[in-house]
């Protein structure tokens, strides 16, 4: 950032600035570290955090005096995806797919130590687990799960493991954070993830990740049927299909980052992150 625009730069654009820079950071930034990682004055530095704590869009570590996202902006992040899934075309592939393999697919991401669905079609059998989207599944024990807590970066994915519930909610659960770490290992080296029976009892399922245009994991592709009328092999033999389906709606991703952002924020938050 250069000296002309330190000075010239408004509140809410250094605003903008302190919330990409911890987005980009695998850890929490203490103020000193934002200050010089954009070569701002400290004094600027905190009051700008400071604004942003009041807002909930980052959260600061008490315990250390550091901050991350807070969950305010979480929801705005995952707000625009959803805006843009249902704007873009891709319910209408989505339901492409499900019309292909003939069972339930869905779309989600990761939020706090779950995933949601921001968009998912039903298959037309009889026996199948009814969601809708917006609807949350645990992390580490679904197929969806596992593939984004594998693609997180070390330090965030050792965290959540080791301070989410890792319930036991069948026979098949992985509730040990050694044992979840060694299946993640083994997603990130298969480029899936599978899901035995380890959230419903004779529900199986499996993940593809969908990547955006810096091929960062963002979201999940995944397929559910009941083991009565598929096998994880058989869930398997979809694979190309997935990753082609996977392809085009990263596509519609980088649609979506090279076109125009929008901010649900309201005009009083505005005002407050505008004002000198």
């Amino acid at each position: 950032m250069s000296e002309t625009s330190k000075e010239s730069g408004s509140a809410l654009q250094k605003a903008i600035l302190m919330l990409e820079v911890l987005f980009e950071s695998d850890q929490p930034m203490g103020l000193a570290d934002i200050s010089t990682k954009l070569d701002l004055p400290r004094q600027t530095v905190h009051r700008v955090v400071r604004q942003l704590e009041d807002l909930d869009l980052i959260h600061r570590d008490f315990a250390r005096d550091h901050f991350s996202v807070g969950a305010r902006m979480v929801h705005l992040g995952f707000a625009a995806l959803r805006s843009a899934f249902r704007w873009a075309p891709m319910h209408a592939v989505l339901k492409r797919l499900v019309d292909e393999i003939g069972e339930t697919c869905n779309i989600g991401v990761l939020e706090r130590d779950e995933v949601i669905y921001i968009d998912r079609v039903e298959c037309d059998w009889p026996l199948r687990l009814q969601l809708s989207a917006g609807s949350r599944v645990p992390v580490h024990a679904t197929a969806i799960g596992k593939l984004l807590l594998a693609h997180l970066p070390s330090r965030a994915r050792k965290r959540l493991i080791h301070a989410a519930p890792l319930r036991q909610l069948t026979g098949s659960t992985i509730t040990g954070p050694d044992q979840l770490e060694a299946e993640l290992k083994k997603v990130r080296r298969q480029g899936y993830a599978t899901d035995d029976s380890e959230n419903v009892a004779g529900l199986i399922g499996m993940a593809v990740p969908i990547h955006d245009d810096d091929g960062r994991v963002v979201a999940g592709l995944a397929l559910h049927a009941p083991d009565a009328r598929m096998s994880i092999a058989q869930a398997e033999e979809h694979l190309p299909t997935l990753r082609a389906v996977a392809a085009t709606l990263q596509n519609h991703i980088r649609e979506l980052q090279s076109g125009e952002r929008s901010s649900t924020l309201d005009a009083a938050d505005v005002a407050t992150l505008t004002a000198e």
